[in-house]
């Protein structure tokens, strides 16, 4: 039988609005055919037990808010060649979608959310992990771009939930995941300067495409 490699798993985490979706998307345009983006997004709980209004105000920003088993098994199975149906996340009801997406193994997978360091197991699957780091201040600004304009919240709405569970989770969770990560991106300066830091894992990625074949 073949030996088949064993798609290369990225980890990038980092806090609500660091960036981390856009760099992946910048890192999979290497080779979009032979890279896949794994969101740990898709995975939040289906939250439709409880009152829409009751919905916004849960905190979205800590571990068991996610279905970290069901995560965790479609990981393992990526990580041998298997395909999976994928849920999909409706964050303006905060409920699973009705349909799945059928995802396929890629030889490189780029597994990205804010939460991915703080489970060991999905740790010690990641074969090279990246922190985003960036200051609080243009997360905040980042965040209540994207949930005004594509997650039907209102700004205070939005504003509420960083302060009251985001920033907080951020430095109970997230954070701490800085000091295991293999590389530290800050994504504070200009495109130039963020450009210039993924050079390193754009050579890496080329690396293990280029043995994939």
């Amino acid at each position: 039988m073949e030996n088949i490699p064993q798609p290369f798993f990225i980890g990038i985490a980092g806090g609500t609005g660091s960036g981390k979706t856009y760099i992946a998307k910048e890192l999979q345009k290497a080779n979009p055919t032979k890279i896949l983006i794994f969101s740990h997004d898709n995975y939040y709980k289906d939250r439709s037990d409880v009152p829409l209004e009751r919905r916004k105000d849960l905190n979205y920003d800590e571990p068991k808010s996610l279905d970290e088993e069901l995560f965790y098994r479609h990981l393992l199975d990526l990580k041998a060649g298997k395909p999976i149906e994928m849920p999909q996340y409706d964050f303006g009801t905060h409920t699973r979608k009705p349909v799945m997406a059928q995802v396929e193994s890629k030889p490189v997978i780029i597994v990205e959310g804010i939460l991915i360091l703080t489970d060991k197991r999905v740790c010690d699957l990641l074969d090279l992990t990246i922190f985003v780091d960036v200051d609080s201040d243009i997360r905040l600004a980042r965040r209540l771009g994207r949930d005004v304009g594509e997650r039907d919240r209102s700004f205070q709405e939005s504003l509420n939930q960083y302060l009251s569970s985001a920033q907080p989770m951020y430095e109970l969770y997230v954070e701490p995941g800085k000091d295991e990560a293999d590389l530290i991106i800050n994504n504070n300066g200009s495109e130039a300067d963020l450009q210039d830091a993924l050079e390193t894992v754009r050579a890496r990625i080329l690396e293990v495409l280029t043995k994939s074949q």
